[in-house]
């Protein structure tokens, strides 16, 4: 086990979120439009969304709009927890019609949400649209192990405009966002330390990003795709209000070649640079190196009408004080053994970037002085069967299996640099340790008509780590459930829950076991008309208390009002 004594490193959210999207399919629906830029949203999250081939069809639930509010969080839920904590809805209304939107909410603990967005161009050849976000809360919240409340501040905002052209042959994007997130480190302090804690001082984390990327149409016998990607984060203060924070810039390059033959083959190549330099306070200098990291991609497709396949390898290295060179699969296998039903193959690898802008974008409550080497994914691969073999119903049986060297691990500890009379109180700390998870887990869908959508996911994970010690923030089991229920045409009563547990934290040395997360959210839409709506949010509605960190408690039950306006 090791505490890492490097800062982070910015982009690989950015870059999967935004060079990725260059290739993705256009969404025509205004209503997904937030969930394609806002980066953090569940919705884009969603890892129960498995490519599937065509004549296997998920059941289209159309759940009520969601966006994300990550209120009173000390961390974005990791991957493993799908977590929907308090506030987020938008009214089930058709966006399709309309080139704008606008939605605005409000509840207890001062919980803001609003949205705005608008599509200057919508043609077939040029696509043109702006939107802004914002999340707010200034509420106060209860120590779990104290008889002590403390104001959680948030202040969260992303705007951009994005760009894009469709050529003859090809697609032209571009784009540009800007995001400021404004909060405290309000978690509860070790109460044997005597220096002064700053739990009430906003620090301020902003990001500033552009790409530009072109790629072949997805029928084209000869297939490209070139994109670039730059993007500038920042902390306001590193320890404290007396002390700037470290600034990080990325510049990502992706770039790949494909060729068609026989009619169901192909070889390509895809290629990935990314590099990180840094600017820092004189006392973090020795602390952040830059550095790169490169991927390349070579594979062998075949596709016919029931087999998928794709063959292939990466092979990886980032430069630095800590540089590694590692090769991993790059193999994806899907085949229509019974009509409707498909058994699927993926095994993977990746460098973990492990960036400022990354791990910033999971937990906001790290120590600033943190910079954190990659980590290396040797193989994440998973095994399942997913069917639609009965009308309006889809299931996905699946188990795992990941091996992750120098994986990340949050802890709550006292600063990395500790000379400083006063700081902030409660900051995570980052443990690198090699990890094995063993992961399996069953997902169901049933949608029936325009009246009733269902989601139903369980899973379970087994984790193997380093030196005895736990798996700390992860969850050993997790189950998901959804509803929407339309009883009338304009009225949708949705319900969501989450249950998480097998926790454990690691707070100033001592190991703690984590309650459980236990959250029931329920809503009322109602549709007015094709303009407006309204909704009323009823969040933790079991009003149960719970930690995503150690220390860092999150809103009990809380309720949003809001309005929904399409024009």
């Amino acid at each position: 086990m090791k505490t890492t004594h490097y800062k982070k490193i910015v982009l690989l959210a950015c870059m999967a979120t935004l060079t990725g999207s260059m290739y993705a399919q256009e969404n025509q629906n205004l209503s997904r439009e937030l969930t394609l830029e806002r980066e953090y949203d569940p919705t884009v999250q969603d890892a129960n969304k498995v490519n599937t081939l065509p004549a296997v069809r998920e059941p289209d639930v159309k759940r009520a709009a969601i966006e994300y509010a990550s209120y009173a969080i000390p961390a974005d839920p990791l991957k493993e927890i799908n977590v929907l904590p308090s506030g987020n809805i938008m009214t089930d209304i058709l966006y399709n019609n309309r080139k704008g939107y606008f939605n605005f909410g409000i509840g207890t603990y001062t919980n803001v949400n609003g949205d705005i967005g608008y599509h200057i161009l919508n043609t077939e050849e040029d696509k043109l649209n702006i939107f802004f976000s914002h999340r707010s809360t200034n509420g106060k919240v209860k120590y779990l192990d104290r008889d002590q409340k403390i104001k959680a501040k948030l202040n969260d905002n992303l705007g951009g405009i994005n760009y894009k052209h469709t050529f003859r042959i090809a697609d032209f994007k571009l784009g540009a966002r800007y995001g400021y997130t404004g909060f405290n480190y309000y978690g509860a302090p070790a109460l044997s330390d005597s220096r002064v804690y700053d739990t009430d001082t906003y620090q301020g984390n902003q990001q500033i990003g552009f790409q530009a990327g072109i790629a072949s149409h997805a029928d084209e016998s000869f297939g490209y795709h070139v994109g670039l990607d730059y993007t500038h984060f920042s902390r306001r203060y590193s320890l404290n209000e007396e002390y700037d924070g470290p600034k990080e810039n990325s510049i990502g390059l992706k770039g790949g070649l494909s060729g068609a033959f026989f009619g169901t083959q192909a070889v390509g190549l895809d290629a990935i640079l990314d590099i990180y330099t840094y600017s820092t306070p004189t006392e973090l200098d020795e602390l952040f190196k830059n550095y790169a990291e490169v991927t390349l991609s070579p594979y062998y497709k075949i596709k016919s009408d029931n087999l998928d396949i794709k063959l292939g390898a990466n092979i990886m290295f980032f430069t630095g004080d800590n540089g590694k060179f590692f090769v991993s699969p790059n193999v994806t296998v899907q085949t229509e053994f019974v009509e409707k039903t498909i058994l699927y193959l993926d095994a993977l690898g990746r460098i973990e970037s492990n960036s400022n802008y990354q791990l910033s974008q999971i937990n906001r409550y790290m120590d600033p002085t943190l910079a954190v080497p990659p980590s290396r994914t040797w193989l994440d691969a998973t095994l399942g069967v997913k069917s639609g073999v009965a009308p309006g119903f889809w299931f996905n049986i699946f188990a795992g299996y990941k091996i992750t060297s120098d994986d990340i691990f949050f802890v709550q500890d006292f600063p990395l640099i500790q000379d400083f009379s006063s700081s902030w109180g409660n900051v995570s700390n980052v443990y690198m340790m090699n990890s094995k998870v063993f992961k399996a887990g069953l997902e169901l869908k049933y949608a029936y008509q325009e009246y009733v959508d269902i989601y139903v996911k369980g899973l379970y994970n087994n984790w193997n780590v380093d030196s005895g010690a736990k798996a700390y923030g992860k969850p050993n089991m997790q189950f998901n459930a959804g509803a929407d229920i339309r009883p009338v045409e304009k009225l949708t009563l949705s319900l969501d829950y989450l249950i998480a547990g097998g926790r454990h934290g690691l707070y100033y040395g001592n190991e703690v076991k984590m309650k459980n997360i236990n959250e029931l959210n329920l809503t009322a839409s109602y549709a007015i008309n094709d303009l407006l709506g309204a909704y009323i949010k009823i969040n933790n509605v079991l009003n149960q208390k719970y930690e995503l960190l150690p220390g860092y408690p999150l809103q009990g039950f809380s309720i949003m009002g809001g309005v929904n306006f399409n024009f």
